[in-house]
C-alpha cells in the first residue's frame, strides 16, 4: 500500500508560528518564558538557550523559528501590543489624545511591560524600535484620522508623535521619572494650546 501523500504545507504567517497545535503551543510557551524571563530583575542573560529550557523546548526550535534574541523579543513584544489598547473616542481630539496619553502611561508604567520595552530596544535595534511602537502608531493615526473625517485640521502625525508618544517612551525607558496624569495631559496641553 503506498503511503499517504502529504497535505501542501500552508506558508507560515509572521514570526514562523502556525495557529493552533503544536506550533501554537510552542510559540505560548516561549512567549512566557520570555515574559517571565524579562520581568525578573535577577534574571540570567537572555538567551536562546535559556528560553528554550524555561520553555521546555529545544533550542533548535527556537532558534529556527525567531534566529536572534532580537527577533524573539520584537515578536513577543509586538504579541503583547497588538489589539489590547483602544482607541479613544472621546468626541473630541484633546480628549482622544488625553486618554490615550494616559493609557501609554499606564500600559509604560507596568513594570512587567517596561521591561519588555526596555529589554526590546536594548537587544532588537530597529526591529525593536519597530515592535514598540507600530501598533502604539496605529492607534495614534486612527485618531488623527478620525479627526480629519470630522472636518478638523489635525497636528501631523510625526509632530504628533514628537510631542506625546516619544516623551512618554523617553521618560519610561530611560528615566525614573513618573508618568502621572497630570504630566501626560501638559504632552497634549503643549500640542494643541488652548
Amino acid at each position: 500500500m503506498p503511503a499517504p501523500t502529504p497535505a501542501p504545507s500552508t506558508p507560515a504567517p509572521h514570526g514562523g508560528s502556525r495557529p493552533g497545535g503544536r506550533s501554537a503551543r510552542v510559540r505560548a510557551a516561549v512567549h512566557r518564558a520570555v515574559r517571565e524571563l524579562v520581568a525578573d530583575e535577577a534574571r540570567e542573560p537572555l538567551t536562546i538557550p535559556v528560553v528554550a529550557a524555561r520553555a521546555g523546548v529545544h533550542a533548535t526550535t527556537v532558534y529556527r523559528r525567531w534566529g536572534s534574541v532580537g527577533e524573539l523579543l520584537a515578536d513577543v513584544t509586538t504579541s503583547r501590543f497588538a489589539g489590547e489598547f483602544v482607541v479613544p473616542d472621546t468626541g473630541s481630539l484633546r480628549g482622544d489624545l488625553e486618554r490615550y496619553a494616559s493609557d501609554l502611561a499606564k500600559d509604560l508604567g507596568d513594570p512587567d511591560t517596561l521591561a519588555l520595552v526596555r529589554a526590546t530596544i536594548g537587544a532588537g535595534g530597529e526591529q525593536g524600535a519597530a515592535a514598540c511602537r507600530g501598533e502604539r502608531q496605529q492607534q495614534l493615526e486612527a485618531i488623527l484620522d478620525r479627526e480629519r473625517a470630522r472636518g478638523g485640521q489635525p497636528p501631523s502625525p510625526g509632530h504628533t508623535t514628537d510631542a506625546v508618544v516619544a516623551p512618554l517612551y523617553y521618560r519610561a525607558v530611560f528615566t525614573d521619572l513618573p508618568l502621572t496624569p497630570e504630566w501626560t495631559r501638559t504632552l497634549v496641553s503643549h500640542l494643541l494650546p488652548e
